[in-house]
């Protein structure tokens, strides 16, 4: 197995002519939790964009399992790795077995309808994520949570060994936060996926991660498990806060309490 999922190397990364990137080199490991955390227009998203081939390079190399990705055929791209963006739309009237099954557009043959390997593979996809009960609902009719849910059985179903996650947790209350993000351990723990997913909050990235990245004004600022770098003068770094990180939150990970500068000087 190569020591890399998916890496960037030397990678300049942006929008028209504006760069986000100059020189981004990232390697994400196999069969881990890789949250990508920071401020708001830090690059996180960029940098996801840019390990699906949704957003090109300016120069350098982005990889996966050590093939560059302008090698891989779309089809057979999809089959190994799979995307939920930040805000991922379909047609409310659309059922919520015909969404999941989507996923299986790179495995079927092209104008062929679904064989019973889709069948089974959507059926197993909507039971892993307790939706099974919902197939024939409108996506229309469900909750947030619910709905991201489905969205999550999609990627399943896709049956793709790597999983890139766009703020999965965006607009959910916290009972749903920690459902969706159970889940997406799951994907790694119990389906052996590497999992790429963009968090903003960094308990919740501390808790369900294995490695953390983190990212300011487009430059890697630190990166490692999540014992390692979690630390009170990196997060200040980062985010330009003072804070204190304890050691016991859930399953001995660590957690923050963050106090504002500002809060501070004036309490001072």
């Amino acid at each position: 197995m190569p020591d890399s999922a998916l890496s960037l190397s030397s990678a300049a990364i942006g929008y028209d002519r504006k760069l986000v990137f100059e020189d981004l080199s990232l390697d994400i490991p196999p069969g881990q939790v890789t949250a990508l955390c920071g401020p708001n227009g830090c690059g996180k998203s960029t940098a996801l964009k840019a390990m699906r081939r949704v957003l090109p390079l300016s120069r350098g190399e982005a990889s996966l399992l050590d093939r560059p990705l302008s090698e891989w055929p779309a089809r057979e791209l999809a089959r190994e790795l799979a995307m939920l963006s930040q805000t991922p739309e379909a047609p409310g009237e659309m059922s919520v077995e015909e969404l999941v099954a989507l996923g299986r557009y790179a495995h079927r043959p092209p104008l062929s309808g679904r064989r019973a390997t889709d069948r089974a593979a959507v059926t197993a996809a909507m039971s892993a994520v307790d939706v099974s009960d919902l197939a024939a609902r409108p996506i229309g009719a469900l909750s947030g949570g619910q709905l991201q849910r489905v969205w999550l059985a999609m990627v399943i179903a896709q049956e793709s060994p790597v999983v890139l996650l766009d703020e999965p947790t965006n607009h959910l209350d916290i009972a749903h936060a920690l459902e969706t993000l159970s889940l997406v351990r799951h994907l790694s723990r119990a389906m052996g996926k590497t999992v790429v997913v963009v968090l903003h909050d960094l308990n919740l990235a501390a808790r369900f991660a294995d490695r953390l990245v983190f990212f300011r004004a487009g430059q890697i600022v630190s990166q490692g498990a999540v014992g390692e770098v979690f630390r009170e003068e990196i997060i200040s770094e980062v985010f330009g806060i003072d804070c204190e990180v304890r050691a016991e939150g859930p399953e001995g990970r660590p957690f923050f309490l963050p106090h504002h500068r500002a809060v501070r000087q004036a309490a001072e």
